[in-house]
């Protein structure tokens, strides 16, 4: 992978081979002034010598490939991860927040109604992983100079995809067509009879085949007609026959990820408005024109319409978020070993950021590997997990604990990981 340059008024100039920057950094002619990507400064006059460059974007709703390449050059290629716990996050500060007021301001009037949604608005897992692309495009957009951008986007049809032989007004005819909702359709598809012990006549409900704690929609394809002696807390616990139905029932089509590309796809002709756009039946046929195994990587340098490949490092890079913070000050699960009573609440911080000179998510390298530190125990140890979020321990021990003075700094980081 190059290194990319900057001159000494900041602005960006060709990538130059590693090689090139460990010498201008050892001649003093440069300074370091990123490491993820690793970027370098001059602190000399250039030619400002520049050839045309190529970002290209493959757009994905769990990895983003970007690759940055010249007419037959492939300067820089490799992944970003995007967050995906984001609405589990929010779920759990919900149940926090309802249980913590339920207990302060029980008679305070509501308020849940007044409230204005912005223009544009998305739900925040959502927003998040469209804030998390951007914000990597940009960063590599402004590291090249004059890049043209292409990225691949996707456009699915949810109705098409569920029933191949849709067309005209059966678009506007969904299954609940002549019902009230979604639950009597799924009462009047079943004869209102209970799918457990088939009877009829009781109180029904409808049950979510896929829990809905598991990712399960609202989808009539995901319902069932369950009574209330059947649906109850023990039929649900692992290994009764609520279980089983989701674990057969997980083969069900799910349509998430081709709902939020749509969204995704409006949102990057707003954003980008001068960006060449592709689609996936273009750049497949040109990936395997230049013989590249089918990563999202190998995609987004398909997508930058290079014509041949004369160079292209074996290297490539991973980008994967880090979460730092710690929701809440109060104990709602109280640790093992507390002195105190677990009714009496405990005010304090639940990780410790620094230690030692080491924060929180430091590249280190420690045992012969490089890794990130997740945490801090003791006085003088922490833990530090590899890229690929496995501990890395010492050799011959079954104990996670590493001691700091076994780790070499390399280099702080934000809420990234770049390898």
């Amino acid at each position: 992978m190059f290194v990319f340059v900057l001159n000494k008024h900041g602005e960006s100039l060709m990538p130059c081979k590693p090689r090139k920057a460990r010498l201008l950094l050892k001649q003093k002619k440069a300074k370091i002034v990123r490491y993820q990507p690793f970027t370098i400064q001059l602190k000399y006059g250039s030619s400002g010598y520049k050839q045309p460059i190529n970002v290209g974007i493959d757009l994905g709703a769990k990895y983003t490939g970007i690759a940055v390449t010249t007419n037959n050059k492939v300067l820089a290629k490799g992944e970003v991860e995007v967050r995906q716990d984001v609405k589990s996050l929010l779920e759990t500060r919900r149940i926090y927040r309802r249980s913590r007021r339920n207990r302060k301001c029980r008679y305070r009037k509501p308020r849940f109604d007044n409230r204005k949604r912005h223009e544009n608005w998305l739900p925040p897992s959502i927003q998040c992983r469209l804030d998390n692309t951007f914000h990597w495009i940009d960063s590599f957009l402004s590291l090249v100079p004059s890049p043209v951008l292409t990225i691949e986007v996707g456009k699915f049809d949810i109705q098409k995809m569920m029933n191949p032989e849709i067309q005209g007004e059966e678009y506007q005819q969904g299954q609940t067509l002549g019902y009230h909702d979604v639950r009597y359709f799924v009462f009047a598809r079943d004869r209102y009879t209970c799918q457990v012990c088939k009877k009829k006549g009781g109180i029904l409900n409808t049950h979510h085949i896929v829990y809905r704690s598991h990712g399960g929609s609202d989808r009539a394809d995901n319902l069932i007609t369950v009574c209330t002696d059947c649906h109850t807390h023990e039929n649900h616990q692992k290994g009764a026959i609520l279980w089983k139905w989701m674990m057969e029932g997980k083969k069900l089509p799910t349509f998430k990820e081709g709902t939020f590309m749509s969204i995704f796809r409006k949102r990057v002709f707003t954003k980008y408005p001068k960006a060449n756009i592709t689609y996936g039946s273009i750049t497949t046929p040109r990936r395997k024109e230049l013989g590249l195994e089918k990563t999202h990587a190998n995609d987004a340098v398909a997508i930058s319409e290079i014509k041949t490949i004369q160079h292209m490092s074996d290297s490539v890079f991973y980008i994967k978020p880090f979460r730092k913070k710690k929701r809440s000050l109060h104990e709602a699960t109280a640790r093992k070993g507390r002195k105190t009573k677990n009714t009496e609440s405990k005010r304090n911080k639940k990780n410790v950021k620094q230690l030692k000179g080491f924060y929180l998510n430091d590249r280190v390298r420690v045992y012969g590997q490089i890794g990130y530190i997740t945490g801090f125990t003791g006085t003088g140890a922490a833990y530090v997990k590899d890229i690929h979020g496995s501990y890395i321990m010492k050799p011959n021990k079954s104990y996670k604990q590493v001691n700091l003075n076994d780790c070499e700094f390399l280099n702080h980081n934000n809420n990234w990981q770049y390898v």
